[in-house]
């Protein structure tokens, strides 16, 4: 965590006894930072389930683990795995009848900027904008060719693992699933890092009592087709201290199950 200030909020996290923690990603830039986050938590609740964020998935050369890519994120799930923290990885957690199901879907460029109609003229508008998502800078698709590829994989086996499971779940993903919540960004053109139309109707497809997202530091519950969507990110302090008397953490998803909000950064660069 970049932030002191949000280095308190994750210290400050407590729940009752059994209460389940959700990571909805953007935990921290550099491993070992996240590894630390995430035992601290391991300790202080029933469970914890973590999904990626863009940041965790930088290569900065400040971090001594240099993985890029699909390596970065296996070596990410290895040491959660090491904490006991649930991974889109591992066995779909149960909780009182709900399946938890951690998502890496990443994003492909099919939430096109107002007035485009391909990633390439939307990636044009953006660059034109002067909003440009870091990760095209630091976020690495090896050994896939391109994000768009490596999304593609992640929706593939994802989709596979959720025809398997039966009854009500609650899905969790650092994006958006759907394109609804980023129709109040500040920069448009950012929506092109920010999901991928493919997930668009699993909310309904796999039943969902719920739905957890996180990336946007927009805080807020919205409805979709009678699905409650969590938006769990905090952001920068400058953003979060403001609205700190407005939104809870960590906020209620489901009884005893709770997530916290520690994203550090939009990733919007001029």
């Amino acid at each position: 965590m970049r932030y002191p200030e949000n280095r308190e909020v994750a210290a400050g996290l407590a729940g009752d006894p059994g209460d389940w923690l959700i990571v909805a990603g953007d935990v921290a830039e550099r491993v070992e930072d996240v590894v630390a986050v995430l035992a601290d938590l391991a300790a202080r609740f029933a469970r914890v389930i973590w999904v990626p964020g863009n940041h965790e998935l930088w290569t900065r050369t400040k971090d001594p683990v240099d993985l890029r890519g699909a390596h970065r994120y296996a070596h990410l799930v290895q040491r959660c795995r090491e904490l006991g923290v649930v991974t889109p990885e591992d066995e779909f957690p149960v909780f009182e009848g709900r399946t938890i199901v951690p998502l890496f879907l990443l994003y492909d460029y099919s939430f096109l900027p107002a007035g485009t109609s391909t990633s390439a003229e939307g990636l044009a508008a953006a660059y034109k904008a002067g909003v440009v998502c870091t990760d095209e800078h630091l976020l690495y698709p090896d050994p896939y060719a391109s994000r768009e590829e490596w999304s593609a994989a992640r929706i593939a086996y994802s989709r596979a693992r959720l025809d398997a499971v039966e009854g009500p779940t609650v899905l969790v993903n650092h994006w958006p699933l759907t394109r609804l919540p980023t129709d109040v960004l500040r920069h448009p053109e950012f929506v092109l890092w920010c999901g991928t139309t493919a997930s668009a109707d699993w909310h309904v497809t796999y039943r969902a009592e719920a739905v957890v997202y996180g990336h946007l530091h927009i805080p807020r519950v919205t409805y979709e087709d009678g699905v409650r969507f969590v938006e769990a990110s905090l952001g920068y302090p400058r953003e979060w201290k403001p609205r700190q008397d407005r939104f809870g953490v960590p906020a209620e998803v489901l009884p005893r199950v709770v997530l916290p909000v520690p994203a550090d950064d939009f990733g919007i660069r001029p």
